[in-house]
């Protein structure tokens, strides 16, 4: 039995919407999932994805036909998604400095 394979896709056009990015990578085997990675600020593309193809033939297929090639005005940047590593806590900017002291004395 085959498994799906994840393919990552760069350089994604901000006006390319899932199912346009879907339907690139149907001519090259069956599509499992398309999606375009959002900013959680702006609501817009990060210009970057995942296709997840049947198995992986369909994803070398896939990555052999559109890595370099133009879609939207962009070229893409295709291969194979790498594990997802833990990156540990996301925790917030902190990196200030106290609020008090000031530096030099006052005479």
């Amino acid at each position: 039995m085959a498994s799906n394979k994840k393919l990552y896709v760069g350089n994604i056009s901000h006006d390319l919407n899932k199912e346009e990015l879907k339907e690139a990578f149907e001519a090259h085997g069956e599509v499992v999932s398309a999606v375009i990675i959002m900013d959680r600020d702006t609501g817009r593309s990060k210009g970057f994805g995942f296709v997840e193809m049947g198995d992986e033939d369909q994803a070398q297929a896939a990555i052999d036909a559109l890595n370099g090639t133009e879609l939207a005005g962009r070229t893409l940047t295709v291969n194979e998604a790498r594990p997802q590593t833990d990156r540990g806590p996301r925790g917030g900017g902190g990196g200030g400095r106290g609020g008090f002291g000031g530096g030099g004395r006052r005479f």
